[in-house]
Order: structure tokens, then C-alpha cells, then sequence
């Protein structure tokens, strides 16, 4: 779409769909506003969305090189559609899940969905491998009479999908408010001072969870200028190794080879306390260790 052709849009509009929470920008003839539904032209066909802002003036710097355009707000008749579509697809589902366990295929079927027109039926399946299903879109063609998409999704885009409740007693944040991964590491978990068990690290997906990206930016903050671990310091006249942190409680733990202490940081550094603004606007403690040394 040229530029010329997107400047032809009086408004440019918000959308989201039910299976992501992410926000796609399309051009529109039709002013709508927060909360009604549309029918729009994405890349996989027809489809109803969720207008999630007030339609704004349109804005070629705002849209995407391939803003689509918004067809009309959905009538009675396009939301019965859709209902009806959910259910041919729960058929198609069947249909599919009968071919791969004919086929032998190493796939799991997770989702099939029909376009509002019903020109394509779009099937989510999750494979550990790549998969040669040729032949499945062969079978599915000759007995749903419509175009064929498969999409390969991985194990967090799954749980995402399926949704469930984190070890937080929460609906998962995938599920819940996420509109795109990030890259979680194990220096996260490490920079936060657990245990490094992977089976408590790990959420429904099998990956680590994404609330150790969430907070660890606090968890920086709040290291800033703390001694590492295993280093040695005195107190009350007295060495001892920095054996432990709990930085949410402001203790520590110093050990050598006749006690063990908790101390708090206020106790074992008074005078080295200082205070900068949080993310949120909170105080965050930072202290400087008096008479530290690296073991390093």
C-alpha cells in the first residue's frame, strides 16, 4: 500500500483479537470507539476485532507500511457468523486430530479457527521436530473444501493459548496481560539470589518464568552497590563471609567457623546508606559495605 493510499483513511483505529492482547493499527472509513466490534482485512482473511481506543485522525507515522483497512462494524449477522464458524471449527478439529493419528504425524493440535467468511481455517499445533504434512494439507483440502494453514507455535505461545494458574495463585501473565515474550536468562534468577531449581524456576511452559524478567530490574537496584556473596567483612570487630542476602527483608547472613548471624543492612552499615527513586517512585535502599573484600 503506497503512501497516497494511506493517507485516503480519516481515522486510524486500535484493534485486538481474542487470542493476543497486542494492539494492531488499521485505517478506517468509520469512526468507532472503545469496545465496538469490527470486521477488518488482516493477512489471514476476514476477522472481528475489539476496538480497545477511540478512532484518532490517521497518522502515517503511527500505522504500519500494510495498515489494512476496517471493512464495516460487525452487524448481528457477522457476530452469529462467528459463533457458527466456532462451532464448524471444533468439527474441523476432529477431522484434523482423526488425519494426523492417521498419518503418524508427531504433532500436537492445539486450536483450529475459520476466517469470517470461512475461506480459511487456520490449525495451531505445537512439534518438538519439523513436520512433513503435505499430505495432511492434501486430506484436509479434499474434505473441509477450503484453503489450509498450519502455524507452528512454541511451548510459551501454547501456554498463552491454553492459559491456567501460576504457582502465585494468578492467571498466568501470558494469558493475562502479555502481548510478547522476552528473553528470560538464568543470570536473572541469579542476579535475584535464588535457588537455582529448575523445576521451581520453570512455569507451565517449561521455560522460565516470565515474572524473573518482571522484577529484575528492581533486583539490580536494590544490589546496587552490595558486596557479592562469599565476600569477607568485619563486624563488631569480628570477620565474617557474606554467606547469604535476603534483599526484600534487608538481612544478611555472616558466617565464619564459630557462629552465624543475621544481620540487617541498617545494623551492618549505618553509615553507608544512602536512598534513590524506584521505578515506581518508592525509596530503594543502596548501601556501600564498610571493610568488604572480594574473595575473587
Amino acid at each position: 500500500m503506497t503512501e497516497h493510499e494511506r493517507t485516503e483513511y480519516p481515522y486510524l483505529i486500535y484493534i485486538q483479537f481474542e487470542e493476543s492482547r497486542k494492539a494492531y493499527s488499521f485505517g478506517s472509513f468509520v469512526k468507532a470507539d472503545t469496545g465496538d466490534q469490527v470486521v477488518v482485512e488482516t493477512v489471514r482473511g476476514q476477522e472481528i476485532g475489539t476496538v480497545c481506543m477511540p478512532a484518532m485522525p490517521f497518522d502515517s507515522r503511527k500505522a504500519k507500511d500494510d495498515c489494512k483497512p476496517v471493512l464495516r462494524i460487525a452487524t448481528p449477522e457477522d457476530l452469529a457468523r462467528r459463533e457458527e464458524n466456532r462451532i464448524r471449527a471444533k468439527d474441523a478439529m476432529a477431522v484434523c486430530t482423526q488425519c494426523i493419528r492417521r498419518l503418524g504425524l508427531d504433532m500436537h493440535l492445539i486450536s483450529s479457527e475459520y476466517t469470517l467468511d470461512c475461506a480459511k481455517i487456520i490449525f495451531t499445533y505445537v512439534s518438538d521436530e519439523r513436520v512433513d504434512f503435505r499430505q495432511l494439507l492434501k486430506d484436509l483440502a479434499h474434505q473441509l473444501h477450503c484453503r489450509i494453514e498450519l502455524r507452528q507455535v512454541g511451548p510459551r505461545n501454547k501456554a498463552k493459548m491454553v492459559g491456567g494458574i501460576g504457582s502465585c495463585g494468578m492467571e498466568c501473565c501470558c494469558s493475562r496481560f502479555m502481548s510478547e515474550f522476552d528473553t528470560v536468562s538464568i543470570n536473572m534468577a541469579k542476579n535475584q539470589l535464588l535457588a537455582l531449581n529448575i523445576s521451581k524456576l520453570s512455569g507451565q511452559c517449561g521455560k522460565l518464568k516470565c515474572c524473573l524478567r518482571f522484577e529484575n530490574d528492581l533486583y539490580t537496584r536494590m544490589r546496587r552497590n552490595l558486596p557479592r556473596i562469599n565476600s569477607q567483612l568485619v563486624f563488631e570487630g569480628t570477620r565474617y563471609r557474606l554467606s547469604s542476602m535476603n534483599l526484600l527483608q534487608q538481612q544478611a547472613k555472616l558466617e565464619n567457623r564459630e557462629e552465624v548471624k543475621f544481620v540487617d543492612f541498617d545494623t551492618l552499615w549505618p553509615d553507608r546508606e544512602e536512598r534513590e527513586p524506584g521505578a515506581d517512585g518508592a525509596a530503594v535502599k543502596v548501601c556501600t559495605p564498610m571493610f568488604a573484600e572480594n574473595n575473587r
